[in-house]
């Protein structure tokens, strides 16, 4: 206890010993006079100015870098015709100018995207290349142009895409002609081709020849080959070979026989030839070679039946309506002269009245027939730029001007796109006659229901080739059912 209170004394003692002591003074500060020392200047020595000489770098331009074009993909097509072929006396001049004009107009409207390249193939070689190719797997083009009646060549052997899909969704679907989409159907349903002209048969006909008409019935034709032949002309010519496979079972032989109510086949894939209305065609045919009425060289191949038309030592001409674009130079039965050496030799002539184009006659009760071919653009399995091929198409469908071109052109036809019949280009006196020709007529694909066409046309066109003209004396039904059995044992 003691010690506590010891301690608390001390704590007192200290505070009082603080608060007696002395307060701290402060000293006042004294501020001494700044002193300023004078400035001296230093006179200003100015150094003599030595320019150095100026010393241009060089300028070093960066190099420009141009950005590559956008390059273009092929669109590959295979035609008969040959764009850098110049020879004004070439029988395909009319599609070689096409192509050489038509082209770079879609590569310019396509720049950077599609270019067209056309590959010109033989027109009678074409087909079966295509399908050899297929098979084995080589380069195909991205579209072909063909005709209707290799469908089934191409469908038999897988060869083509189906286009209906794609077809369906274009805007000009809906304006074709429903029986030209037919021609290009395959039995499947499939579309196998976009077509493009419809090239009926007909008659190309010296006016003069005929003052009184064309004959419309067989008993006025002979009647009226007998009063020619009095004046050394034939009443006609026509493809009778047995060349380019027997193609003239699509040509006059067809014409004839359907005009007298007669059939290749019997709608059901069978090749019907031995029937009443086959016999008296060929009757009536055997009548005329056997008469003279015709002259030798419609046998000799080659297209040189056409000559005899040229020089109008043939009243008449049973042919395709593309045929205006072969027969050429011409003379009229008059001496007049049309020889520009090309189509419009056959145009002038018409518009100058001195050429008509009439049906088939037909025998009484029957309406004249005809063969309709379509020609159109497939698309081989295989093509490697499909997309390029349907710019293509939408392009020629799409643009009336090119497409007409095409029609009165490479096509030799009638349009496809119904729109397209009313085009001026479609009133001139050639369109106005065919047309005439062809509404008189019941127009049809000669090989009907038949797959194997080519193999029919070449067995009918023997058949009747022998009839006719290797030995007359042959029996006609037995003949035919011959022919007719032949490719039946093959279905």
């Amino acid at each position: 206890m003691k010690f506590k209170y010891v301690i608390v004394f001390l704590v007192a003692l200290a505070m009082v010993l603080a608060a007696c002591a002395p307060a701290t003074v402060e000293e006042p500060v004294v501020e001494e006079p700044v002193v300023e020392e004078p400035v001296v200047e230093e006179p200003v020595v100015e150094e003599p100015v030595v320019e150095e000489p100026e010393v241009e770098e060089p300028v070093v331009e960066e190099p420009v870098v141009e950005e590559p074009p956008a390059e273009a993909m092929p669109v590959i097509t295979w035609t008969e015709y040959d764009q850098d072929n110049m020879d004004p006396a070439s029988d395909e001049r009319v599609g070689n100018e096409y192509l050489r004009k038509t082209m770079p107009l879609f590569n310019a409207d396509n720049e950077g995207v599609w270019e067209w390249v056309n590959v010109p193939k033989a027109w009678d070689q074409v087909d079966s290349e295509v399908v050899r190719a297929v098979i084995a797997g080589a380069e195909v083009p991205d579209l072909m142009e063909s005709q209707a009646p290799n469908v089934m060549l191409f469908y038999n052997n897988g060869t083509m895409q189906d286009l209906r899909p794609w077809a369906e969704q274009q805007d000009w679907y809906a304006d074709m002609d429903p029986g030209a989409m037919e021609s290009c159907t395959a039995p499947d349903g499939a579309l196998l081709c976009i077509p493009l002209v419809s090239r009926p048969h007909l008659t190309y006909v010296w006016a003069d020849h005929f003052p009184n008409g064309y004959p419309t019935t067989p008993e006025d034709f002979l009647e009226e080959a007998a009063r020619l032949k009095e004046d050394g002309i034939y009443a006609w010519t026509y493809f009778g070979s047995t060349a380019f496979g027997g193609n003239s079972a699509s040509r006059m032989y067809w014409a004839l026989i359907s005009s007298f109510g007669g059939t290749y086949d019997d709608g059901q894939g069978n090749m019907l030839l031995n029937t009443p209305e086959n016999i008296a065609a060929i009757e009536f045919l055997r009548t005329t070679v056997e008469l003279e009425y015709n002259p030798e060289v419609v046998w000799a191949g080659d297209f040189l039946e056409e000559q005899a038309f040229m020089d109008a030592s043939a009243g008449a001409i049973p042919t395709g309506l593309f045929g205006y674009r072969y027969i050429n130079p011409l003379t009229a039965p008059d001496g007049t002269e049309y020889n520009k050496g090309n189509e419009e030799d056959m145009l002038d002539a018409i518009a100058d009245g001195q050429v008509v184009l009439r049906p088939m006659f037909a025998p009484e009760g029957q309406v004249p027939g005809c063969n309709l071919y379509t020609s159109g653009l497939f698309m081989p399995v295989g093509a490697q730029n499909p997309e390029g091929g349907y710019a293509l198409i939408n392009w020629l469908l799409t643009h009336q001007d090119n497409y007409i071109e095409w029609v009165i052109g490479p096509g030799a036809g009638f349009p496809t796109l119904r729109t397209a019949q009313q085009a001026p280009e479609m009133q001139a006196p050639f369109y106005v006659e065919a047309a005439s020709a062809v509404n008189a007529s019941v127009c049809t694909p000669h090989f009907g229901t038949l797959e194997r066409v080519s193999e029919a046309e070449e067995l009918i066109a023997t058949a009747i080739y022998n009839l006719i003209k290797q030995d007359p004396t042959l029996d006609i039904a037995s003949t035919l059912q011959a022919a007719q059995d032949q490719y039946n044992a093959g279905n």
